[in-house]
């Protein structure tokens, strides 16, 4: 729980509601415009407060949020107090500003908007374009962690790097994910024009802590860290996987960081990109604290507590219901190969709802062969594409047979668990049937709100 969250507002304060919907009345994420003047401008009448703590600064295509989670989590092992901001949240609005791993009460998310709403009428008068809704919950979540104080914030960008508008902190440790097309229309159609962007987090002096990238991407990377003066770790080489094996509820890993061999770590998360993710997370870690190896009880302790909710979540059983956020073909890549890797359902039934401006022929693709049918559906948001459209694209690659349509998530879901439950041995035995949600943060969002919202 944070600090300020202990305070109550004061009377007469907007309530959460009130606050949820002005934030959404500002330009939406979606809509991006490459400046960094306005936050500057907001960050600056707060009095700098990305200033007042280390940063670590987190980008790439997929698996930031995850990576993330675990980084804040590792740091809080080691005694230090943090602040962790990430996007798009699954549920909650107040899940993208933690502090000590904990979400914003309702309350203290009102009094952090409460706190930059004085300034938000003034930059919004001296600019062009007013302050989007991403700028502001930035700006509101940096001088959170100033006011709790955290001793470090791990943020994570919203998209690219360099006009991203968490990048008017300057990151002590600068982390890049695997990096592949996804917002193609905003950050181009090739890796590498796309990595140009990213490497705007890296800044000098900044220790540069790097996944396994394409040659072309790793190569943009290395030059930006070369032009600034940044140090740059690298996967596979500095520190990396050893090995991984199944376990009851995750995996074993054995990981190499940047100073010491960490073995037989349980890690709650399947799939190896979440074992990648966890070394990248170390290497971070190990980033902050200078040159010092962490002590194993520490990350047995720290790993074996991560939690990321909407990655490969279990949130049902008797049939496993499965939510997974994979928007993008390089993430339903890495979820496939997990579903391989960690489970045996049979039949496995796939829903899938996707945002329009999605590669969703490249996303179903990828998860074509895992499925044995998929139910197509979509979100509550104006940006979902229609179920139907989604369908005629799924007929295409899967079959007329194996396609069908609920527009509506809970209808989905329902048809989906009776398929899986009809067309396999009930229960968790081998062979049994399983449900995967995915396709867009939103759907999972939604499906997770309306499974825990049944089985409680």
């Amino acid at each position: 729980m944070s600090h300020s969250s202990e305070v109550p507002t004061s009377p007469g304060a907007p309530s959460y509601a009130e606050v949820h919907a002005a934030l959404l009345g500002r330009w939406p994420e979606s809509r991006l415009e490459p400046s960094l003047d306005r936050i500057e401008a907001l960050v600056e009448l707060l009095g700098d407060p990305q200033r007042s703590y280390q940063v670590v600064h987190l980008t790439g295509t997929n698996g930031k949020t995850s990576t993330s989670r675990m980084v804040d989590a590792l740091l809080r092992a080691r005694g230090l107090r943090t602040g962790r901001f990430t996007s798009p949240h699954v549920e909650s609005m107040t899940e993208r500003i933690c502090v000590d791993g904990d979400p914003l009460s309702e309350e203290a998310f009102v009094r952090a908007y409460l706190d930059v709403a004085p300034f938000l009428e003034l930059v919004d008068a001296e600019s062009d374009h007013p302050l989007s809704f991403f700028e502001t919950v930035v700006a509101m979540a940096y001088a959170a962690f100033a006011d709790a104080p955290v001793d470090v914030a791990v943020v994570e960008v919203g998209m690219g790097g360099t006009w991203d508008a968490t990048n008017v902190a300057d990151g002590t440790v600068a982390v890049v994910t695997p990096v592949a097309v996804d917002h193609a229309s905003y950050l181009g159609s090739r890796p590498a024009q796309i990595a140009i962007e990213k490497a705007g987090i890296i800044k000098p002096g900044a220790r540069v802590v790097v996944a396994e990238q394409l040659p072309e991407v790793m190569s943009v990377l290395v030059e930006r860290a070369r032009e600034v003066g940044a140090t740059i770790a690298q996967e596979g080489v500095d520190f990396g996987v050893v090995s991984r094996g199944a376990a009851v509820g995750g995996q074993l890993v054995t990981l190499r960081g940047l100073h010491a061999e960490y073995a037989e770590l349980f890690l709650p998360l399947y799939g190896a990109h979440q074992a990648q993710n966890a070394a990248l997370a170390v290497a971070a870690t190990e980033a902050v604290s200078g040159d010092e190896p962490l002590s194993e009880e520490l990350l047995q302790q720290a790993l074996g507590e991560v939690t990321s909710p909407g990655r490969l979540e279990i949130v049902r059983r008797g049939p496993t219901v499965l939510l997974d956020a994979a928007h993008n073909p390089h993430g339903a890549a890495a979820t496939a190969e997990a579903i391989r890797d960690s489970f045996t359902f049979d039949p496995l039934v796939g829903v899938v709802g996707m945002m329009a401006d999605k590669d969703v022929e490249g996303v179903l693709a990828e998860l074509e062969p895992i499925f044995s049918e998929v139910v197509c559906t979509q979100s509550s948001t104006a940006r979902a594409l229609p179920a139907e459209e989604l369908a005629a694209v799924a007929r295409d690659l899967f079959g007329e047979h194996r396609v069908r349509v609920a527009p509506r998530l809970d209808d989905a879901v329902e048809e989906a668990v009776t398929l899986a439950e009809t067309g396999g041995s009930r229960g968790e035995s081998i062979g049994s049937g399983g449900v995967l949600v995915t396709g867009s943060v939103v759907t999972v969002g939604e499906a997770r709100t309306l499974l825990r919202r049944g089985s409680r």
